[in-house]
């Protein structure tokens, strides 16, 4: 079976995957530049954008995370088919919901430790029980002081807000909070619940094409295939 190519239907869904796709590239495109910029700086002028290092690193990771999700949507990821392909499709059918669910409880799983991991540093309480989350730590100890090592806060709007909302106390009936000198770990870390919440919604999506008969499983299949026969097709235009 060739990779299902992903189309949108809707206004709506033409709209999310563009933003999707526009996104990537920004991070990607701004990754490219902070690096360029900082090369030219170091070799010609002595120089260098002292946060950009670090700046470079959140967006690589924000990118991978994002692009995760993505690819379940788009059916990018590979994956070893040698064995369901012995298979009716009826069989392979029932192989990719079981693939499915078992996906859907491992990404579960990653949600609940991506939130316990975040939460503290946004100042939020941490899930309870091991596995499932059976409810809300309140007592747990918050890191929302915690700050990155360079990169600065590019708006005095922003440093209020996050400082007001994020590393805030009480004390004698007065809301007063401390002052972020730079932008808190909180928000580079954000991905990582946006991103495993994505995943967990882009392989429900994918389970449910497999129910529906739209596709075989998660992963390409037979991509080398599909990219010879488009080569020869190529070939057979010219």
């Amino acid at each position: 079976m060739a990779g299902s190519k992903y189309v949108p239907k809707t206004g709506l869904a033409r709209f999310v995957h563009g933003f999707e796709e526009t996104a990537i590239a920004v991070l990607l495109g701004l990754m490219t530049l902070l690096t360029f910029v900082n090369v030219v700086l170091r070799y010609a002028f002595n120089s260098s954008i002292i946060w950009s290092l670090e700046v470079t690193l959140v967006l690589f990771s924000w990118l991978v995370l994002f692009g995760i999700s993505y690819g379940f949507k788009v059916t990018a990821h590979l994956g070893v088919d040698a064995v369901t392909n012995l298979f009716s499709p009826e069989t392979r059918r029932i192989m990719g919901l079981v693939s499915g669910a078992i996906c859907i409880f491992y990404a579960l799983l990653i949600l609940k430790g991506a939130w316990d991991y975040w939460a503290p540093f946004a100042d939020l309480p941490k899930t309870t029980g091991r596995w499932i989350p059976t409810g809300l730590d309140w007592d747990a100890r918050r890191y929302g002081f915690t700050e990155t090592g360079q990169i600065p806060i590019p708006f005095d709007w922003l440093k209020t807000w996050l400082e007001q909302t994020f590393n805030s106390y009480v004390e004698g009936g007065e809301l007063k909070f401390d002052e972020y000198r730079k932008m808190p770990v909180l928000v580079p870390y954000a991905i990582l619940p946006v991103a495993c919440f994505l995943i967990l919604f882009r392989i429900v999506q994918s389970t449910l094409r497999i129910w529906r008969g739209e596709q075989e499983s998660l992963i390409v299949s037979h991509e080398a295939e599909d990219a010879v026969e488009e080569v020869a097709a190529l070939n057979r235009g010219n």
